[in-house]
């Protein structure tokens, strides 16, 4: 009689890291989200050339945050959706770190990208 391969026995524990993933990365992003949406209003008193570079690097920064959006609810939904078996327990835990630690990075870009005044 064969013992079953341990790698593909179903992982009981498998939603931990999804969840707390989720848990972490709503919260960030639509901080994230919420800061982003007000920095417009740094440029409201900004009038001629300023105003200008200003639309001009908020259109680019706004666009590559969410893109960036787009791959961290892709990442998010990879990690729910890994067969809950315990040889992908070590994938899910990165996709699950990776998730909200590209939020931070793409908030980080957005800011970056911006032409504050």
């Amino acid at each position: 009689m064969t013992e079953p391969h341990l790698d593909t026995d179903r992982d009981g524990r498998a939603f931990i890291a999804p969840l707390v993933s989720t848990l972490l990365t709503l919260p960030l992003g639509l901080v994230s989200l919420f800061f982003a949406g007000l920095s417009p209003m740094a440029c409201d008193s900004c009038n001629g050339q300023v105003a200008q570079a200003f639309d001009a690097s908020f259109q680019t920064a706004w666009l590559v945050l969410m893109a960036g959006f787009v791959v961290v609810l892709a990442l998010l939904v990879w990690c729910w959706a890994l067969p809950w078996r315990k040889a992908n327990a070590a994938r899910r835990v990165g996709i699950a770190i990776a998730a909200p630690a590209v939020v931070v990075l793409n908030t980080v870009v957005f800011w970056a990208l911006l032409d504050l005044p």
